[in-house]
């Protein structure tokens, strides 16, 4: 009798950062609300060129990754199943466009952040913009 593995799925979420602000995608698909532009890792892909894939996919910008952020790996994450996702912060000019499963998108400060926020979102953007103010000691 073999004992069947069940692993966590990879993904990778993309903080893109514009001059005016981050941008985040409004979800076409389930679980709806605003999100952080990301995706699945495809096999044999590293974690850096899904990162480049999935922003040019969701949001036509061509980003260059700035910093490998941090990683979320709470199993609850994705209410679908358990995801571990790696976050990468990114630097793009021009106007995002949705794309792919982005039904909408804008562009956003801390103090304007939509709702409601998917995944666990709200948390790495809480993460990430303590850490934009107080540096790497904010972990």
């Amino acid at each position: 009798m073999t004992k069947e593995f069940k692993n966590p799925i990879p993904t990778v979420d993309i903080i893109i950062e514009l001059p005016e602000g981050i941008v985040l995608i409004q979800r076409k698909n389930p679980p709806y609300g605003w999100a952080i532009p990301g995706g699945f890792v495809d096999y044999g892909e590293t974690l850096e060129h899904a990162a480049i894939r999935e922003a040019d996919e969701e949001t036509s910008l061509k980003v260059k990754l700035i910093c490998q952020f941090h990683t979320y790996s709470d199993p609850k994450r994705d209410k679908r199943f358990h995801t571990i996702s790696t976050v990468f912060i990114a630097r793009a000019n021009g106007k995002p466009k949705a794309k792919d499963d982005a039904k909408g998108i804008g562009v956003f400060t801390e103090d304007n952040l939509p709702e409601p926020i998917a995944f666990d979102h709200k948390k790495i953007l809480k993460d990430y913009f303590r850490w934009k103010r107080e540096g790497w000691r904010a972990f």
